[in-house]
């Protein structure tokens, strides 16, 4: 184990025992003690709140398993399975994890492979979200979701504003139409992006438009390459348009920050993942829903985007002694049935999107998403191998798919959230964001 995996896995234990306590740690010990209870860690997002609420069709079939839930915010609930994942801790019995974390874990050895019959019918499964879930042609993983990214945008301020949205956008248009249409008397900003610092919170977002920019994590040589013009292009585009046009307190602003943002009508626009599609378009939840259009993620014109590919998957560590229950509740839960379920009580438009071909070809989907159309084209054009405009000896378009990317990542995500608050100027957090990466990559043994 590296220098750095093993401070990876201390700052995650001290950073989740701060934040949720030792007494969550105990409850989920008793309870995997039981040997009927599956204890299941997941993030609070939206459609994993709905799952939640679903799962007495799960139990009234198998009334011998009882589910226990920990829902925590994201940037918690990976520091919390890393820690328990790397230690052995034997907390939960079924994970909810990324698609960075898949192939990584499932190579040493951490998760059990799944199994599943014909009825799920694993060929149906979006050919890029199964591969990013697999390791060695075998699922380590299920996807519950999968998205890309794209550009959300309120129509009716976008006319007003004397405006036409492109096809695809580029982010000179997006920079401009986002100064036009900001009315901070009126609390209407031009445009929300993600400000929480975190590798899978404000890097998603600035990795994926660093892409755009012709910028990269690494050589191929693995030499960082924060010091390069192509990164100071994207960053100092970022931190100026969310100066000039960006809510208040950005800085603390994720994925569900940004989301109750839009829908109560504070952002004109939004790039974000695919999946919010069907929540600001819901007139339950969203103020705006009949005044939202869908664009592809902005672009420079160097022949990349701001797109990234990602899926929530549940998985079962190797140290669960429950894994033929945990097996049956992941099947439940990444069915066609449960699409199925979902359909029924809250609408087509409402399944979880991105990971069946079968949804994509079914007319009352189609019919109910406006968005359909957008989230797979997202989907289909991320280059997982190829995701920036020079070469990379890394896969991964928003992350480099490396175990010492969490710590790297978030190292230089903080960095880039204090050049969003002005606490440091750009320049600063480049330089420290390079000084930082080369330390642990050298501290890790790149180039190997």
């Amino acid at each position: 184990m590296s220098a750095l995996t093993k401070a990876t896995i201390c700052v995650a234990l001290t950073a989740a025992l701060a934040a949720c306590g030792n007494s969550g740690d105990t409850a989920g010990g008793d309870a995997a003690a039981k040997s009927d209870t599956l204890v299941i860690a997941t993030v609070n997002n939206s459609d994993m709140i709905r799952m939640q609420k679903l799962t007495s069709d799960f139990t009234d079939q198998h009334p011998d398993i009882k589910l226990e839930w920990v829902t925590l915010e994201e940037n918690v609930l990976r520091q919390r399975v890393t820690t328990d994942i790397a230690t052995k801790g034997g907390q939960f019995d079924v994970l909810t994890i990324g698609t960075y974390e898949v192939p990584i874990w499932a190579e040493r050895g951490w998760l059990k492979p799944l199994k599943f019959g014909p009825d799920y019918d694993v060929d149906d499964l979006l050919p890029k979200i199964r591969q990013a879930a697999s390791y060695e042609g075998q699922l380590y993983a299920a996807p519950f979701y999968g998205e890309g990214s794209m550009l959300m945008y309120r129509t009716d301020l976008l006319q007003k504003a004397g405006l036409t949205m492109p096809e695809q956008p580029s982010w000179d248009f997006v920079v401009d139409a986002a100064r036009k249409m900001t009315d901070k008397q009126d609390g209407v900003y031009g445009i929300c992006l993600r400000g929480k610092a975190g590798w899978g919170e404000n890097m998603a977002l600035l990795s994926a438009m660093g892409n755009a920019f012709g910028a990269r994590w690494f050589d191929e040589n693995w030499r960082p390459q924060f010091d390069q013009p192509e990164w100071k292009a994207a960053l100092q585009t970022y931190v100026s348009v969310m100066k000039d046009a960006g809510p208040p307190g950005a800085s603390s602003n994720g994925f569900n920050e940004n989301l109750a943002l839009f829908n109560a009508g504070k952002c004109a626009m939004w790039v974000d993942a695919t999946v919010a599609a069907s929540f600001i378009t819901n007139p339950k939840e969203s103020k705006v829903a009949d005044k939202v259009g869908f664009a592809a993620a902005p672009d420079t014109g160097k022949g990349k985007t701001t797109g990234w590919l990602w899926a929530w998957n549940l998985a079962i560590p190797a140290s669960s002694k429950k894994a033929d229950k945990a097996q049956e509740f992941i099947a439940w839960a990444t069915s066609k049935h449960y699409t199925d379920l979902v359909a029924s009580k809250d609408g087509w438009a409402n399944v979880p999107p991105g990971t069946r071909t079968s949804l994509y070809n079914n007319p009352e989907y189609l019919k109910a998403a406006p968005f359909a159309k957008q989230t797979l084209a997202a989907i289909d054009s991320a280059d997982t191998h190829n995701p920036a405009v020079k070469p990379v000896p890394y896969v991964g378009v928003q992350y480099a798919a490396i175990p010492e990317f969490q710590a790297i990542g978030t190292t230089v995500g903080q960095q880039f959230s204090a050049a969003l608050t002005g606490s440091i100027s750009v320049d600063e957090a480049l330089k420290n964001a390079q000084a930082a990466t080369e330390r642990e990559m050298k501290r890790a043994g790149y180039p190997k």
